[in-house]
């Protein structure tokens, strides 16, 4: 009987049931509608902040000369007053949307509890940031939005660097793979691409999302492959050494710094809009506030995430091509098309499987699970396995 790929793909997405594609549509198309009501509430939030004139009472009480100051103080009440005004959205999104769909068994108070760290980590982290940009505005003239664009790759690639040892263990627990036949497997999958044993973990994903994940992150020293308790519960040792394959396929192409070469080259082009559009979108917020005064934070802020909204299919895009790429090593390293394709239909409860090609090119940051399992089952149909003996 001739090995036929459409019918095998067919059978691994219709064997979710008609009853979990719907929810994953359900599920996937309303995850689509927040990124454009958050733009809104994005807009709202700025808007209040503006009004309030709160950015320019604190601005107002730090002398001139102390403009590094100023800029901090300012951008990091800004960060806490937007996280706050957004709280209501913000936990419906984030918890109670999530929770609606069985995707995610947190409790509300550890939620609440990692999300007021979050919190403190982005107000010194984004504070720190946005005082830079706003020197390089005042030093450096028309051309801010090049450099600061070059900023924006110096501190991704020092945030990748140092988040698996400093911010990411303060979220979840990492561990050794405990000794047993998935730490053997994965010990040798690791040793033949040159990943010392110790860079492949286990985190309690579990904490946060009942979702099947794993990921590789970090730069150089600190780079590494993490899997979630989720999948390793879930899943059989040949599905957990075809998406191990998968991630070691990011570490080894060395798929993290393409994505910091894409953030800057984006970064670069979004100041630059930013710039050049600024007047108008103050006007419209009714802000007085040039763009090199840090209470024009709310208004820079809320540009960008507009034009980010408008970069997404060339963020998805890329995100697509990385993630087939990573897909194609690990067929190429493991050969295991049906266990990577039968781990991939359990990623399909949360990203709907069967999505339009226009849907698929904008929102999509991954192949749909039934495009990355015809893949594999064309894999599988030009390199069919040896009999068992």
């Amino acid at each position: 009987m001739t090995f036929d790929p459409r019918e095998a793909t067919a059978h691994y997405i219709d064997g979710l049931g008609a009853a979990n594609l719907q929810k994953a549509h359900d599920y996937t198309v309303g995850g689509h509608w927040l990124l454009l009501w958050g733009l809104v509430v994005s807009a709202v939030i700025a808007l209040v902040i503006v009004r309030s004139q709160i950015l320019d009472r604190v601005e107002r009480r730090i002398p001139e000369r102390r403009k590094g100051l100023r800029a901090f103080v300012v951008t990091a009440v800004y960060v806490v007053a937007s996280a706050l005004i957004g709280l209501p959205w913000s936990l419906y999104a984030g918890y109670f949307r999530e929770k609606i769909y069985g995707r995610t068994s947190q409790p509300l108070a550890d939620y609440l509890g990692q999300q007021a760290l979050a919190l403190v980590l982005s107000t010194i982290l984004g504070a720190l940031f946005l005082t830079g940009v706003y020197w390089l505005i005042r030093r450096t003239g028309r051309r801010w939005w090049l450099w600061s664009g070059a900023l924006t790759a110096g501190v991704v690639a020092v945030l990748m660097l140092l988040s698996p040892i400093l911010i990411e263990p303060l979220f979840n627990k990492y561990q050794p793979i405990p000794a047993g036949p998935v730490h053997d497997a994965v010990a040798e999958m690791a040793g033949r691409a040159g990943i010392p044993e110790n860079k492949i973990f286990l985190f309690d994903g579990s904490r946060q999302s009942n979702n099947f994940t794993a990921n590789a992150g970090g730069v150089g020293n600190t780079a590494r492959v993490a899997i979630s308790d989720v999948a390793m519960n879930k899943a059989s040792l040949d599905e957990v050494r075809a998406v191990t394959g998968h991630e070691i396929g990011h570490y080894v192409l060395k798929h993290t710094w393409y994505g910091t070469l894409l953030v800057s080259v984006l970064a670069m082009l979004l100041f630059w809009l930013a710039d050049r559009l600024y007047p108008r979108f103050a006007k419209a917020f009714g802000s007085d506030a040039p763009i090199a005064a840090p209470r024009s934070v709310p208004i820079l802020l809320f540009m960008v995430s507009l034009f980010s909204l408008g970069a997404m299919p060339i963020t998805s895009s890329f995100s697509r091509t990385i993630e087939t790429r990573a897909d194609a090593y690990s067929l190429r390293t493991e050969n295991r098309p049906d266990a990577l394709s039968s781990a991939l239909v359990k990623t399909a409860e949360y990203r709907y499987p069967r999505p339009s090609e226009i849907e698929e090119l904008i929102f999509y940051d991954h192949p749909s699970v039934e495009r990355r399992v015809m893949t594999a089952m064309e894999w599988k149909a030009a390199h069919p396995q040896p009999p068992a003996p």
